[in-house]
């Protein structure tokens, strides 16, 4: 829709014309056709008031102020006898401003109490319906005064949240003020009185539908005396006296449908009310745990009657109920659907049952129960795909929800049950859910969003979802300007975006852009909606090129917003991971250094280590560890108090997660990587914390304890802390034990460093007691780490592939060596100079225990094909490692494996050369 300047217009039948006096408009027309695009202006009168029908009242009313002619058709009254104000915040300055174009409202959706208090200011004098949900809050004096302004009030329904500040009071009043009342359904009710339900039955003669649902207490004697009732729901209602309902109730003279779903009746109050009352068609029983104990219970002898619960074959049984032809049944509210039958109370069972329906199965998906499993995958996902057929909206979105809800198991863990969700997607839901969400009504488009969310947690739903077009229709609905809407699509993404394979898919619709904005339009409120998006964006930022355009989008910016701002921490957990995952490609973009530029980035997430919350320290720690590759956000971490952060995190998470204690000691060796770093951390007490973390169960976790370690032994004054603090039997228990290969490859050079003889000087330093003392403990120390750092370097020795290196120069024998001692880990790993040019001068060491440990580490470092071996090739040969190389090579006093490991270097090294020069 292109706009243009419109100088004259004149309104002429039902289609908008330009006056022949401007001849320049018609001449603009005419060249937009041309151009095909369609002028707003040559839209005739229906086809506009169509089109305001699909938005909001918000929206409806902000096109309404944009020319006198959409003013005009804007205020048609056709398209405010309806009104849905759940979306927005409305007030009574909001309600005041809809005044004039409320007049002839007959139906009104709102949500929450402020929008009740506001209700009265829309001054509809007309309103036939109201209904509203979230209504704890809502008080006996706001319901009373909506009563007394709506004398023609047909239908009040308030729930399914419970109602626990309305009393019987209200409801006398609603009685004594709205004579037209036909439809009565409240939830959560503390007591309903028989004062109440009297003044019901004596003031509101046309009161059909009473819904007294998930009650305390309800009189049920008074209900008996209601002779007007068709239809009855006391669903959830807790208390009942059934002995008094088989009594009374059967009496009841027009009673055709009755609910008592999830009560305790017994099968003797149904066979009465079953057998005795002459009108009743449907008894809706589901879940109804005495009920469905007793096997022996039949009510398939009542004729023309049907009882509805979990072992009944519900669409059989309602299809031979209503309908004669036996083809018909299998889905018979879309039977009725197709059929346009004019059976008035056929019309008005089903729409009942469709409500009752949709009400127990959500309640009963809310409140998950043993011995469902059966019903879900049977018939729960089918009746709740066929009711998002309804006609009536707030079953379609109750339905919607119900799909959402009943497939999780665990929502803190996001864990749904795969039988119920492959349930959902045999019977078509998938392509009726995305047709939902496309829907222009908004309450629907959240709740089919959730549905489309949850359900995607499993992997081939995703799959079904991705295929049939979802990730577009998400990506737009993420842009929605209601926050409802936008929070449940970006769920929707979030899970989609787990699977690698929909992620290209994602930005492609311009699904980042859109999580990007979310954010910055929803920076100040909405907990929801920015833990959604931010942890979307985390799982996009995993891959290398969508991380990429989340830093193009704005990402960095929002998430670090996020981070430092926001005070939920479920939002915080998510920003942190999204950062850790920008900065974890550094080798492929600029995201680790643009994310350290970002102001205050690395301060907020220095803070967030120190949360009350174990997710967002973890996801903290590991944003720092990821951050520490980068030089100069290494050395600004430490200045924003890192180093002091993360060794109180190190010390506080002994008895935490694997995950957290990993990134802990991982953030740790991010830092340990500069020696100034290193020795702050040994003196803030870094050592013993890594020491406990070195002892943990976890693979992972050994890893980052012996990493950090490595570093720091490489300073003596470290070194002689870990020997001090006990480090050198959890080195070795490291080094013989681990299931890691790196973990024990790194607890072995860690040993090396501290016994290389540069530790012993620095010991040697204090008084002669101390002195003695420290050379007692480090002789035995020593002695122990040798024989284990052997025993390692032997692991990797293969003798006979020794012995045929050892007897031949071919490359083919030292190809053989050099796979049978490869770490593939190793190969990330990235040394300083000074750390290459200590293994070098460790081929010296008169120890040939330490030559061999130096040789291995220098063959894993050089390795052709490693991340970084072409960096270490050029530092030993800028250093003139040959040189000490081919000496240990012909060293004739040389261990064996030294020798062998001295000679493979030097053939890296020529490799490199050679690929260097061309």
């Amino acid at each position: 829709m292109s706009r243009r300047v419109r100088r004259k217009v004149a309104r002429e039948s039902k289609v908008i014309v330009v006056s022949g006096s401007c001849p320049e408009i018609q001449d603009e027309i005419s060249d937009l056709k041309c151009q095909g695009i369609v002028d707003w202006t040559s839209l005739p009168n229906d086809t506009v008031i169509q089109l305001l029908s699909c938005l909001s009242y918000r929206d409806r009313a902000c096109l309404s102020s944009t020319c006198r002619t959409w003013r005009f058709l804007g205020n048609s009254p056709c398209l405010w006898t309806s009104l849905d104000i759940r979306s927005n915040k409305f007030d009574a300055n909001m309600a005041s401003s809809l005044v004039p174009r409320c007049v002839h409202l007959q139906k009104l959706r709102f949500r929450g109490a402020e929008s009740a208090d506001a209700i009265i200011h829309l001054q509809a004098r007309n309103l036939r319906e109201l209904s509203g949900d979230y209504c704890r809050k809502i008080t006996d004096a706001t319901l009373a005064v909506i009563a007394a302004r709506h004398e023609l009030l047909e239908s009040l329904q308030l729930g399914p949240d419970f109602c626990e500040r309305i009393s019987s009071d209200a409801i006398k009043a609603v009685a004594h003020c709205c004579p037209r009342l036909s439809k009565l359904r409240l939830s959560g009710i503390m007591d309903v009185n028989a004062d109440a339900i009297n003044a019901l039955a004596k003031y509101c003669p046309k009161l059909t539908d009473i819904g007294f649902i998930d009650c305390l207490n309800v009189d049920e004697v008074a209900l008996g005396n209601v002779s007007s009732l068709r239809f009855l729901s006391v669903a959830g209602t807790s208390g009942m006296k059934w002995g008094v309902v088989s009594n009374l109730w059967h009496e009841l003279p027009n009673l055709i449908g009755l609910d008592v779903s999830r009560t305790d009746i017994g099968p003797s109050t149904v066979a009465r009310l079953l057998a005795l009352s002459q009108n009743l068609r449907i008894m809706c029983g589901l879940n109804c745990p005495i009920l469905e104990d007793d096997t022996s219970f039949s009510a398939s002898k009542y004729k023309n009657k049907l009882l509805i619960s979990l072992s009944t074959d519900i669409f059989k049984g309602l299809g031979s109920l209503f309908f004669d032809d036996t083809n018909k049944g299998k889905n018979v509210f879309l039977d009725w659907r197709n059929s346009k039958s004019n059976n008035k109370e056929l019309n008005e069972i089903i729409l009942w049952l469709e409500w009752i329906l949709s009400h127990t199965l959500l309640r009963s998906a809310e409140s998950p129960q043993q011995g469902l499993d059966k019903f879900w995958i049977e018939q729960g996902a089918s009746l709740l795909l066929s009711l998002t057929h309804s006609s009536q909206e707030d079953v379609q979105e109750r339905a919607a929800t119900g799909l959402a809800t009943f497939v999780v198991i665990d929502d803190e863990n996001a864990r749904i049950d795969c039988g119920r969700a492959e349930a959902v997607m045999r019977d078509g839901g998938i392509r009726l859910l995305l047709g939902l969400a496309n829907s222009w009504r908004e309450g629907l488009q959240s709740e089919a969003a959730k549905a489309i969310a949850n359900l995607s947690v499993n992997a081939n739903v995703a799959k079904a979802v991705a295929r049939e077009g979802g990730i577009d229709i998400l990506a737009g609905l993420a842009r929605s300007t209601n926050k409802l809407v936008a929070e449940e699509a970006a769920g929707g993404l979030w899970n989609l975006s787990v699977g690698e394979e929909h992620k290209g898919a994602i930005a492609e619709a311009g699904g980042i852009q859109a999580l990007v904005d979310l954010i910055f339009k929803w920076s100040s409120s909405g907990e929801g909606v920015l833990e959604r998006a931010a942890g979307a964006l985390a799982n996009l930022a995993a891959d290398d090129k969508c991380s990429t355009e989340v830093a193009a989008a704005g990402g960095v910016h929002a998430l670090v917003m996020l981070a430092r701002h926001c005070k939920f921490e479920g939002v915080q957990e998510q920003a942190a991971r999204a950062l850790a995952n920008l900065a974890a490609h550094g080798d492929s973009n600029t995201n680790n250094a643009a994310v350290g530029q970002e102001s205050g980035a690395l301060e907020a997430l220095v803070q967030l280590t120190r949360s009350p919350n174990e997710g967002v320290r973890q996801e903290a720690a590991g944003a720092l560890w990821n951050l520490s590759f980068d030089d100069r956000n290494r050395e600004a971490i430490a200045a924003g108090g890192g180093v002091q952060a993360l060794v109180a995190l190190a010390q506080s998470c002994s008895n935490a997660s694997p995950g957290l204690q990993e990134r802990a000691a991982g953030a740790l060796w991010g830092l340990s990587v500069s020696e100034a770093n290193s020795i702050a951390i040994g003196r803030e007490g870094g050592v013993a914390p890594l020491i406990s973390l070195a002892k943990s169960d976890a693979e992972d976790v050994h890893e980052t304890a012996a990493g950090a370690l490595w570093n720091l032994a490489f300073n003596p004054g470290n070194a002689l802390r870990i020997v001090e603090e006990g480090g050198v039997s959890a080195l070795v228990e490291l080094c013989s034990s681990s299931v890691s290969k790196m973990a024990r490859f790194m607890a072995a050079l860690a040993l090396t460093y501290m016994f290389d003889g540069r530790m012993d000087e620095f010991a040697l330093v204090g008084t002669s007691s101390e002195s003695t003392s420290k050379s007692v403990s480090l002789d035995g120390a020593r002695k122990m780490a040798l024989k284990n750092i052997e025993s390692f370097v032997l692991i990797f020795s293969d003798p006979q592939a020794f012995a045929a290196a050892a007897a031949s120069s071919a490359p083919a024998a030292l190809a053989q060596v050099t796979e049978s001692a490869r770490i593939q880990e190793a190969g990330h790993l990235r040394c300083s100079g000074s750390e290459i040019g200590r293994f070098v001068t460790m081929l010296r060491n008169p120890s040939s225990i330490l030559k061999a440990c130096a040789g291995f580490a220098l063959l894993q470092f050089t390795i052709p094909g490693g991340r970084h071996a072409k960096h270490h090739a050029s530092l030993m040969q800028n250093a003139g490692a040959a040189r000490v190389l081919r000496g240990a090579a012909a060293a004739a006093s040389a261990p064996l494996e030294a020798k062998i490991f001295a000679r493979i270097v030097l053939r890296n090294l020529e490799y490199h050369q050679i690929e260097h020069t061309i």
